[in-house]
């Protein structure tokens, strides 16, 4: 994979960066975190060489001085919303963060419910939260939030709001996902901090927008492909463009709500900080990028994997038709097509020609293998088995798994299990393939090809399985599927 993005220089700077904010402020810098702290796939496949965990690893290097607030919000845990990207509901997700944190030896000091008004559900949330030691601060819901400046700085504002006890000079607020309330979580605890006579600051820590790459740049289009859903806009900061005359690129919420924020401030401190939205933000990505083609071409990619994705949520009725017009619109501004995914043509050619679902995976080295629906295998295995022997160097005419082996786990799925799909799925073929390589030494040789995968490219031209889906996501392989079931369901 070639690399755009030096992910050591930005470890450097970015801790840097922070340290310089936190002394600009002297007693306490509360950091918004957006976006995903630990698992920012999204960041490493449109900046190739940013590590999933980068912001996990810079904040390590600050672990001494810091602590993490986590926020969610009282409605989301009532509705049960989940992650799309992990399949789980926020309340549990902030029970992962809070292990995953611990077990990096990241102090986690307490829990924000934002929203609260004394809900059952919460209530039980809370009591497993306290049993893990974490302690539970309420924020509640204010009347003419955001814009009566004049009552939500006040003690019947922010005021009633909780207290959140600090101990560290930075403090870290997260959130599992976009709508929890980190921002008026900070906002309250400014106004608490400076009522105790602490001079605290704010600033926001948001990888995308990228401030100073252009508005229409590839990276930044890729950002508004992912948060189609949200409604979200980049757009020019005129803020800073009429303060420095210098452009830059914000997104829209953070410009609409700055106005409001800098009445905060002042009502705060007398006085804002800040002269634009981008001068509260501290992210260094932008500067680490070391070959801009490469990002620009990883970002076309994901604006391609985002279109398929959203088409596959629109007809299983989890998007909205809006969503789909704005990621194709996206595409037509970075003048491509789903062609430009290699695999999409290819996948598509074979189904076409064999009436039936195929499979093209594209390997590291740009070669692709495809994979059609046969008697014993479905498509998705034919080409993970031809995939690993390409990469193992095997001959085509060699059966990793003898059909022999393979028609007695058909005769327990389909007549003792009452499976209807006598096909192998993924999972199914690695466990035969497995077993095949204790005497052979070709399976043996072709299942030491599997960590190859990783980074691989896939279309399918149906929707694929769940099992097929795990597995793929197992392999890190990044899969693209057409809108269709191959059995329509209810």
């Amino acid at each position: 994979m070639k690399i755009g993005f030096d992910n050591h220089r930005y470890l450097t700077m970015q801790s840097e960066h922070i340290r310089e904010r936190i002394s600009q402020f002297g007693d306490k810098l509360y950091l918004e975190f957006g976006g995903k702290l630990f698992d920012d796939y999204h960041a490493s496949r449109v900046l190739p060489g940013f590590a999933p965990d980068s912001k996990l690893q810079m904040l390590m290097q600050l672990s001494d001085h810091a602590e993490i607030i986590i926020s969610i919000n009282a409605a989301d845990i009532e509705n049960n919303k989940v992650r799309h990207d992990l399949g789980i509901p926020y309340d549990q997700d902030v029970l992962r963060l809070i292990q995953v944190y611990r077990e990096k030896g990241l102090y986690v000091s307490s829990v924000v419910i934002t929203r609260y008004t004394g809900q059952a559900s919460i209530n039980m949330f809370q009591y497993k939260l306290e049993n893990m030691d974490i302690r539970v601060y309420h924020h509640y819901s204010i009347e003419g939030y955001p814009n009566n400046v004049s009552h939500i700085i006040s003690d019947e504002g922010y005021g009633k709001n909780d207290y959140v006890e600090t101990t560290r000079p930075l403090v870290i607020v997260t959130a599992p996902g976009p709508g929890s309330g980190k921002m008026a979580t900070c906002l309250s605890q400014l106004y608490h901090e400076n009522k105790r006579g602490l001079k605290a600051g704010y600033a926001k820590f948001e990888t995308f927008p990228v401030w100073n790459l252009p508005l229409k740049h590839p990276v930044n289009l890729a950002y508004e492909a992912a948060t189609a859903d949200l409604n979200d806009v980049n757009m020019i900061d005129p803020f800073h463009l009429e303060a420095y005359g210098i452009t830059t690129v914000n997104y829209n919420r953070d410009v609409e709500i700055y106005p409001v924020l800098a009445a905060m401030f002042e009502g705060i401190y007398g006085s804002c900080p800040y002269a634009s939205p981008t001068d509260m933000g501290v992210n260094m990505a932008g500067n680490c990028i070391i070959d801009d083609e490469v990002c620009q071409e990883a970002s076309h990619q994901e604006i391609i994997r985002r279109y398929y994705q959203s088409m596959n949520r629109l007809i299983k009725g989890e998007a909205t038709k809006e969503e789909v017009y704005k990621i194709e619109l996206l595409m037509k501004r970075a003048k491509i097509t789903t062609d430009a995914r290699l695999v999409v043509p290819v996948a598509n050619a074979l189904a076409a020609e064999t009436g039936a679902p195929a499979i093209a995976l594209e390997l590291q080295d740009g070669s692709i293998v495809t994979g059609k629906t046969g008697d014993l295998l479905g498509a998705s295995s034919a080409a993970l088995l031809n995939a690993v022997k390409v990469l193992g160097g095997i001959d085509d005419a060699i059966h990793l798994i003898s059909p022999d082996f393979i028609e007695p786990i058909q005769t327990l799925k389909t007549h003792y299990l009452g499976s209807k799909n006598p096909l192998l799925h993924t999972d199914e073929v690695l466990i035969a393939l497995s077993m095949c390589a204790a005497t052979d030494s070709n399976a043996k040789l072709a299942l030491e090809q599997l960590p190859k995968l990783a980074g691989c490219q896939l279309h399918a031209t149906v929707v694929l399985s769940p099992v097929d889906m795990k597995t793929f996501k197992k392999l890190g392989i990044e899969f693209t599927t057409e809108a269709v079931y191959k059995n329509k369901p209810l």
